[in-house]
């Protein structure tokens, strides 16, 4: 029965994440001793390497078990959780690998996203760290960072939200990520894509697309498409189309002037799979009701086409 299974499902995670998150946490203390030691050299730098990738993908199942638990029962998962809480909160402390500041931040951001009426009780756990994590070297601590404010953004909404501060603070950091000059790099792209998904849910949820000046949507229109994350794509693209349908003149721009370029940007998702036919339908309706409304005027469709490369012109005139 589900209970029977709720009851061993927590004795396991308790026994079975305490015992590995303790390991983890000896290990890493022995590895700082070995680096210190006359007989460290290039050898022993390997092993260590060896260890911690072993450690990565300990520490990565672990956290997909507990992101499972968490989708699954929300807030009564809270309550085992609590019992792991010291180790993913050691894990943050600044000379803890970057392994463990990512993995640890994954699983605060599940705590926010699954089980939000506990979250605040960790608040003085994950906060300080995630505003720091925005800026770090490692991408994967940047992205499971930018994931939590998007986060916190959606499950506490509104101008009185407790954490507006907190999330119009992060803006700052998240926009340098998204600047950096490496940023589209391979390695980088999936955080920067979550770094712009941040920000737009800041814009939706807590500020309020009426209270965006015309340079700050300029700005975040310049950041489009996403290219990548296909997770994230529906919620920038939703956002757009809100910004679209209410005919925001600053996203729009003087006589529609940027029109094309919000055509180009969407059919961009569209071809690179950003934006999904059949999982993303409600969006998918949404855009062909735009796109049509523009195809009515004949000579402003084809003024747009015009200025759009032979691929989007293809996709635009099959839909």
């Amino acid at each position: 029965s589900a209970s029977t299974f709720t009851i061993k499902a927590v004795v396991s995670t308790q026994s079975t994440g305490k015992n590995h998150l303790k390991k983890n946490y000896d290990k890493e203390e022995e590895r700082k001793l070995a680096r210190k030691d006359e007989d460290y050299d290039e050898e022993v730098e390997e092993g260590i390497e060896e260890e911690l990738d072993q450690d990565d993908y300990l520490l990565a199942k672990i956290s997909d078990i507990i992101h499972n638990l968490f989708g699954v029962y929300g807030e009564d998962f809270v309550q085992v959780f609590d019992k792991l809480t010291d180790y993913y909160v050691a894990m943050l402390a600044p000379e803890r690998p970057s392994l463990e500041h990512q993995w640890a931040l994954c699983v605060f951001d599940d705590l926010i996203e699954y089980a939000p009426n506990s979250a605040p009780k960790y608040q003085q756990h994950f906060l300080q760290p995630m505003m720091v994590y925005l800026s770090d070297t490692n991408p994967g601590v940047r992205q499971a960072a930018a994931y939590g404010v998007g986060a916190i953004a959606i499950k506490f909404p509104g101008a009185d939200s407790p954490y507006k501060d907190f999330c119009t603070t992060s803006i700052p950091s998240l926009v340098n990520v998204i600047n950096a000059p490496a940023s589209r790099e391979v390695e980088n792209l999936s955080c920067t894509e979550n770094c712009i998904s941040a920000i737009t849910k800041i814009f939706k949820h807590i500020i309020g697309m009426d209270n965006l000046d015309e340079m700050t949507l300029v700005t975040w229109l310049s950041w489009l498409p996403i290219q990548e994350d296909e997770e994230e794509g529906p919620t920038v693209y939703g956002f757009l189309m809100d910004l679209v349908e209410a005919n925001n003149q600053h996203a729009m721009g003087k006589n529609n002037a940027n029109l094309p370029n919000i055509v180009k940007v969407l059919a961009e998702g569209i071809i690179n799979k950003t934006i999904r036919a059949e999982e993303d339908a409600e969006l998918m309706s949404r855009i062909q009701v735009f796109m049509s409304s523009i195809q009515s005027n004949e000579h402003l469709w084809s003024a747009i086409l015009l200025q759009l490369p032979e691929t989007h012109q293809v996709l635009l005139r099959q839909s």
